[in-house]
């Protein structure tokens, strides 16, 4: 479920990440968890620019079937975006999960 909610939430962030992110910055760690494969990765390596690149990123997790994915993504946002995590985050507190507490452990993981 909250997988499901991230995925929604940085759906509606689209724009804004494209323009912020550089996938190259988090892929390799996606790949370590196995959120996204090698041969995935292969589908948008030889894209030039960076906010096409990002694009196919993004659509690559959105079909992906790892049930952590956009909660792995968030994570490994943490270190260089962090102002993209709180703004997540603020989203995150005004959605259906509002009841439930948030928050971060000490190694950056999300606390819902």
């Amino acid at each position: 479920m909250a997988n499901e909610i991230l995925k929604n939430i940085f759906k509606d962030m689209h724009s804004t990440i494209i323009a912020s992110i550089n996938p190259d910055s988090v892929v390799d760690a996606l790949l370590s968890k196995s959120v996204i494969g090698t041969d995935d990765n292969l589908e948008f390596v030889d894209i030039l620019v960076q906010t096409q690149r990002c694009r196919q990123f993004l659509s690559l997790l959105s079909g992906s079937s790892h049930d952590q994915a956009f909660i792995h993504l968030r994570l490994m946002l943490l270190k260089d975006y962090s102002w993209i995590v709180d703004d997540v985050d603020k989203r995150l507190k005004s959605s259906r999960l509002l009841s439930l507490p948030t928050g971060h452990t000490d190694d950056g993981k999300l606390i819902l």
